[in-house]
Order: C-alpha cells, then sequence, then structure tokens
C-alpha cells in the first residue's frame, strides 16, 4: 500500500473505525503468517491474531507516525500477543494427525510424493519451531522475523523498538543458541 494512502486511512479510521477494515485487509495474511510461524497451530494463530488486530483498532489513536511505521506496530502488538501466550501456556506443538487426509486422487503416485514432501516440510518446520520455542522469547522474536518474515535489521529494530546494533546481537547470540539445540 502506498505510505501516501496508509497514512489517509488510518487517519480516517481513527474517526471512522469502519475503515480500519482496509488496513485489516492489507496487513492480515501478514500478521497471520508470522503468528503462524510462531505457534505451528492454526487455532491459536487466528485467536492471537484476531486480539492483535482488535487491539490494534482500539489503540488506534495512540499511533503515532513519527515513531515506526504502520505495519511495525502490528507486528509489535501481535509479539505481545504471542509472549502473553507463551507466558500463559506451555507450549504444545501441532499434532501431526490434524493434517487432513486429501478428498479426491486424480494421480495416486504423484499425490502420495506430493504429500511425502509435504508431509517431510511440515515435520521439518515443526522441529525447528520446536527448538526455536525454547530459546527465550527475545531470541525468537529476532529470528522469526529475520528468517520467516523477511525483515531487515532495520525493520525489526522498528518493531521490536530495539536499536540495530542490538538486533545483530539478539540475532548472532539466538542463531548459536539454536545451532546447540539442533545439535
Amino acid at each position: 500500500m502506498e505510505l501516501r494512502k496508509e497514512r489517509e486511512l488510518i487517519k480516517e479510521a481513527k474517526k471512522n473505525p469502519e475503515i480500519f477494515g482496509e488496513l485489516y485487509e492489507q496487513y492480515y495474511s501478514k500478521i497471520f503468517g508470522y503468528t503462524l510461524k510462531r505457534v505451528a497451530n492454526l487455532e491459536i494463530t487466528q485467536d492471537i491474531t484476531s486480539e492483535t488486530f482488535f487491539k490494534a483498532l482500539k489503540k488506534l489513536w495512540q499511533f503515532r507516525w513519527q515513531n515506526i511505521p504502520f505495519s511495525a506496530w502490528l507486528y509489535r502488538i501481535a509479539n505481545n500477543e504471542i509472549a502473553n501466550y507463551f507466558r500463559k501456556n506451555k507450549y504444545k506443538p501441532v499434532s501431526l494427525e490434524k493434517i487432513p487426509e486429501p478428498i479426491a486422487i486424480s494421480n495416486p503416485s504423484n499425490e502420495i510424493l506430493e504429500a511425502e514432501q509435504e508431509l517431510k516440510r511440515h515435520q521439518d518446520f515443526l522441529m525447528l519451531q520446536e527448538k526455536i520455542s525454547k530459546l527465550p522469547i527475545k531470541y525468537q522474536e529476532v529470528i522469526t522475523l529475520r528468517f520467516f518474515e523477511k525483515k531487515k535489521i532495520k525493520e525489526i529494530a522498528e518493531i521490536l523498538g530495539k536499536k540495530e546494533g542490538t538486533i545483530k546481537s539478539l540475532l548472532h547470540r539466538g542463531l548459536k543458541k539454536l545451532r546447540g539445540l539442533m545439535e
């Protein structure tokens, strides 16, 4: 979304909450994807994403352009909601039994190969996500934003409200700890 249009939408949404729907449409999939990568559970992701946008709408009047971009503000709210979830609940990995079976099989050998590849990717993701979830939250945040969300150091600093040097340090230490868990 063009920055000027986004500013106009936010200005209007502060007066008329119905306008917030356009911002929701613009950022929902990004926040949802980020949250899913952090918690690896569809139902929890839906709850956290909903709560993120509810809080953003409720606190929109507090948002100021000079501090951080709107997207960074949303990621910051999502980060806080994820941290709250991890504080309140023990990590529970997604059960592989919840993966739905295919309904129609047109070419069984291709379908089986694709399903095996998808299952392998899913298992690898769950294993990696489980290892990442064992790290302190400060490392989880920077690793997920950098490698899953493809955010630049500057963007991560804006989202987390930290200096760029701190983010680089957290990334370095977090990756070192993650490598130790992977061995």
